[in-house]
């Protein structure tokens, strides 16, 4: 329950009201941008809030049961300070969001309705519409480890141990050819790599349109000297030719290529001998593995 300001409340009493949703929202890169649905400019704590920007909020929805709270912003990209680019970026993926009640005729008469986090956001051809999260979202996170078969460490972090900048696990090129919009070919750079090397590794544009992005990996091969690189999504912006990047080792998580890869095992951060589902479930039988002795640890695949 909210505690509403005596100012305030005393204009709600009045029965006709003057009322303005106001958004202060805060970029990843630190930008502060004021948005709201009144026809003329507000201005409150240091904030200039712009009007006709094309906003329109949904109703906030709100449950008793810690499940995460949720209201849609709605807006065409009217305002010059929100560009479809900036969006196409992620500067606005989990910025910081604050919704106002705000009396347009006294400004100081206002109630912070909501505070959270701009989640996911779709775009159209005309218009956008961006999911503001409450602060309970970060209770849905995964917190500490789980037992399971494979490595819960990311290839190169202080878990893992592994030095990423080592010529062996990284290479440099530049894009000689594109298929299609996730996939390209390199004609040099890449050639002293094996097929398969970096396989679930990263990407990263050094220049072209995508210059300072990421991007994972899904298959690496190489023919004929000629290496094939293909992406898990599209890039925000198409490759082209003579985009340059660097690209680092992938791993797989399993214990047997921490092993035979990287010669890492004694960080491996899985439990290789973990039963799977199947053996668990299955019942005692004299005539295969499962004959109710003692188990065994499971051989590396």
């Amino acid at each position: 329950m909210k505690t509403l300001p005596a100012g305030f409340q005393a204009h709600l009493d009045e029965g006709t009201t003057t009322l303005a949703w106001c958004w202060r929202l805060q970029r990843r890169d630190g930008a502060v941008f004021g948005f709201t649905d009144h026809d003329q400019m507000l201005a409150f704590a240091g904030t200039s809030f712009e009007p006709e920007t094309g906003f329109a909020a949904s109703e906030i929805r709100s449950l008793g049961d810690l499940s995460v709270d949720a209201q849609d912003v709605q807006g065409a990209l009217r305002s010059d300070r929100i560009t479809e680019t900036d969006i196409a970026d992620g500067l606005w993926d989990n910025g910081a969001v604050e919704v106002w009640l705000v009396n347009w005729q006294a400004v100081n008469q206002r109630v912070l309705m909501r505070r959270g986090s701009i989640g996911e956001i779709r775009r159209g051809r005309h218009a956008f519409t961006a999911e503001v999260r409450a602060l309970a979202h970060l209770l849905n996170q995964p917190v500490g480890r789980t037992f399971q078969y494979f490595c819960d460490a990311t290839l190169g972090d202080a878990r893992c141990g592994v030095n990423l900048t080592s010529a062996l696990y990284r290479g440099t090129g530049a894009a000689t050819a594109t298929i299609g919009d996730r996939r390209f070919t390199v004609a040099t750079g890449l050639g002293a790599f094996a097929s398969g090397w970096f396989d679930f590794g990263v990407v990263e544009w050094i220049s072209g349109a995508n210059a300072g992005r990421r991007a994972e990996v899904a298959g690496h091969t190489l023919a004929s000297g000629t290496a094939t690189i293909t992406l898990i999504e599209a890039p925000v912006r198409p490759i082209a030719p003579g985009d340059a990047f660097s690209i680092t080792a992938g791993c797989d998580k399993r214990h047997a290529s921490c092993r035979d890869r990287f010669g890492n095992v004694i960080n491996f951060r899985g439990f290789p001998s973990i039963p799977g589902d199947d053996l668990v479930t299955r019942y005692p039988n004299e005539t295969d593995a499962n004959s109710g002795a003692p188990l065994r640890p499971l051989a590396d695949g």
